[in-house]
């Protein structure tokens, strides 16, 4: 009975899903049926790349001088956020979860963002520290994705940037505990309140749970995409020595 309840009512919602993706364009019609047992994304539009070519020759040997003239070109663009990131981590079995976060900083020694410690992302790299990135710049066609370790940030990087967070984020740090459950946004807003009225503008620390990561690359890829799906890619892997290669890879 319990089986058949929950069978009946995930029908139901999956139902009622269909026929609001149907509704919006988004699915085709013939294909939006619960009998079918698929539904296929109806293409909207079909954009042909610029066939903008990325060669051997145009890369820069080392994967950092690459990524920063990709990401100057990114910001000339006018892209809202270029230093919007997705950040995939997994579990030490391999449960893998991914979230977007912004790059605040990026030099010789690796990229960095900052987070709650204790949240999801921050418990999967404490079992497991290591981490994919990936950069979408749509407008440029473009793709960067980067491997490496993940290690913690010094304490006095981390202070140093918490203070150059905007009041309201500064007073979340302390209200937010990231990834955790909460009864209400009522709840959530009322617990801003308090630590607002605790640590006055100019006068908040920051939590001892809240700090900054670096990945640290050892291999990074350019993508650059180009008609007919035949597009560019670009491997770079880092050698024991530092050094790097550099390998084309099919798209």
């Amino acid at each position: 009975m319990i089986r058949r309840t929950r069978e009946a009512s995930a029908t139901s919602v999956m139902g009622t899903c269909l026929q609001s993706a149907v509704a919006l364009g988004i699915l085709e019609e013939s294909a939006a049926t619960l009998e079918e047992g698929t539904s296929v994304l109806k293409p909207l539009h079909r954009w042909e790349h610029q066939d903008r070519p990325l060669r051997r020759r145009d890369l820069a040997e080392d994967p950092l001088q690459q990524f920063l003239r990709w990401y100057r070109e990114a910001e000339e663009a006018n892209l809202r956020y270029p230093n919007a990131m997705a950040v995939a981590t997994a579990t030490a079995d391999g449960k893998p979860s991914v979230r977007m976060v912004l790059l605040r900083q990026v030099d010789e020694r690796g990229f960095v963002f900052y987070t709650n410690l204790e949240s999801r992302k921050g418990r999967e790299i404490a079992e497991n520290p290591r981490a994919a990135l990936l950069f979408y710049w749509e407008p440029l066609e473009r793709q960067v994705r980067i491997e490496g370790r993940v290690e913690l940030v010094s304490p006095e990087e981390a202070d140093e940037y918490f203070a150059t967070r905007p009041y309201g984020s500064q007073v979340s740090a302390w209200a937010s505990r990231q990834s955790e459950p909460i009864a209400s946004r009522a709840e959530l807003e009322r617990r801003h309140e308090e630590f607002a009225a605790r640590y006055p503008e100019g006068a908040v620390p920051r939590p001892p749970y809240w700090g900054g990561y670096r990945v640290v690359p050892d291999a990074y890829e350019f993508w650059q995409g180009r008609a007919d799906r035949l597009h560019d890619r670009f491997r770079y892997e880092r050698r024991p020595d530092g050094s790097w290669t550099i390998v084309r890879l099919q798209p």
